[in-house]
């Protein structure tokens, strides 16, 4: 069986988010199961793609309207992945250094879901299924079952997979001219809302669909972002599984981007050796707990929120914990939580951008991570927190739901209801509390980093969807 991941990130070469580490961590999971694996994405301006050996074995162009882009399809070689790397070179729309956040994403994404299927219709052998990746690949079910140029693949299956729905890829109808011909009697099913909608057409259009765990699925039937209705209509075919992590990459016992490494015989001494270099780089207390965040400083990850809570803090707990936040994303949240460092008391910092090695140290050294997020399809952060013994603190939505369960109700996490500073509140006096109680604290961390987070069983899930589209 070969599967080929279309997404636009891919851990370790190009990441902004969780959809690279689940893309980079299921591909290899698979390989290592013996599935032919491939992964493609766009080649962008990255110094960590360009330190990979590769060579050329397709070039051609893409046709957006009048505009015209040569593109070139590199295989890398010589890596250390385990599982089959290309990058779609469209140097116009992908020379860049940022992976998103740009006016003409539209028109970036579109060009390499056109390039790849320019691509793939010279190859002879055909794969067994395409999994896509979000809107930046939701194109693809469509194009191949309905545009003319690509009626040699329409035969192939293909699963999509919605890492988050809150980004459809929508765009104007007078956009409509960048996609292949296909039948016109067609564009109902690129319609939502009055626009073309890259998600609405790959619901519609592809095979099978999977959201990145249950709840999340139930949570978009309902509140989908406007698209509930056409959630609902494509439930029969549509499947939440719940991610996993690269248990080698995330593993405290082995790991080298922390201070010291432990497992669970000795998660006191060495979490204790972490904390106290965190506490060392950022000038906290090492006599109290941290609280840490890490993630994207946007709303639907309830970073506004933590400026408020911060700031409250500071004026009213200040001798009780310790806040560290590693993130970016909306400057008027990071000005925000960047004004408080001068009135911190020791007990507050943050750093702004996103540093792999400083992520793990921090999942080393803190005592609980905070995740108070409007919305999570899943989360990745609460399994890392587990893994390296630093306690999840959560609000209850979307995969959160999935895999935290309050130590009140006998489960290994503090969960609050509310997206409320009050909620984040009274959730870490709880913390605190427990992390004055040291028996049970061991007791709960030593039981955390037990559980079994590993992509085995969902890797499993997706194997039985892909057998079951594959006609």
């Amino acid at each position: 069986m070969e599967i080929i991941h279309i997404s636009a990130e891919c851990y370790p070469v190009a990441k902004v988010g969780g959809l690279a580490d689940v893309v980079g961590a299921l591909a290899k999971t698979q390989t290592q199961e013996g599935l032919s694996v491939k992964v493609v994405i766009p080649y962008y301006n990255l110094s960590s793609l360009k330190t990979i050996q590769t060579e050329t074995i397709f070039s051609s162009d893409v046709k957006l309207g009048q505009f015209n882009f040569p593109f070139s399809i590199l295989k890398a070689f010589n890596t250390r992945l385990e599982f089959d790397l290309y990058l779609i070179v469209i140097p116009e729309l992908f020379d860049r250094e940022e992976i998103y956040g740009y006016r003409d994403d539209i028109e970036r994404f579109v060009a390499f879901q056109i390039a790849f299927l320019n691509w793939q219709k010279t190859i002879e052998t055909i794969p067994s299924v395409l999994h896509c990746h979000d809107y930046h690949s939701a194109l693809i079910p469509f194009m191949i079952t309905h545009s003319y140029e690509y009626n040699i693949l329409c035969r192939i299956p293909t699963l999509l997979t919605l890492h988050n729905a809150l980004y459809q890829g929508q765009f104007g109808f007078d956009k409509l001219h960048y996609l292949p011909q296909y039948d016109l009697s067609k564009t109902n099913i690129l319609e939502w809302g009055g626009n073309i909608n890259s998600i609405a057409a790959g619901l519609r259009s592809a095979r099978a669909i999977t959201t990145v765990s249950p709840s999340y699925l139930e949570q978009i039937n309902t509140n989908g972002y406007g698209l509930e209705y056409l959630f609902r209509e494509v439930r029969y075919k549509s499947k939440g599984i719940l991610n996993g992590i690269d248990t080698e990459v995330w593993n405290p016992e082995t790991d080298n981007k922390i201070a010291a490494q432990y497992g669970i015989k000795n998660a006191t001494v060495g979490k204790k050796i972490n904390k106290e270099k965190l506490c060392e780089m950022f000038h906290l207390d090492v006599n109290i707990p941290i609280i840490c965040f890490i993630g994207r400083l946007y709303e639907e990850k309830g970073a506004d929120l933590l400026y408020e809570f911060s700031k409250k803090t500071l004026q009213e707990n200040a001798e009780k914990f310790n806040i560290l936040i590693l993130g970016s994303g909306n400057e008027a949240i990071e000005k925000q939580l960047q004004s408080l460092v001068a009135d911190s008391q020791g007990v507050y910092n943050l750093f702004v951008g996103f540093d792999e090695d400083l992520a793990h140290l921090i999942y080393g050294g803190s005592d609980f991570i905070l995740m108070p997020s409007r919305t999570e399809s899943c989360g990745l952060n609460q399994m890392y927190g587990y893994r390296y013994g630093t306690i999840p603190v959560v609000r209850k939505t979307g995969g959160l739901i999935d895999t935290v369960q309050d130590i009140d109700k006998n489960g290994l996490g503090i969960c609050f209801q509310n997206e409320t500073v009050e909620d984040i509140t009274s959730a870490i006096e709880r913390a605190v509390t427990l992390f004055e109680n040291k028996e049970k604290l061991n007791t709960i961390i030593k039981s955390g980093m037990m559980r079994d987070h590993s992509w085995n069983k969902a890797n499993q899930d997706y194997l039985k969807m892909y057998k079951l589209i594959i006609k």
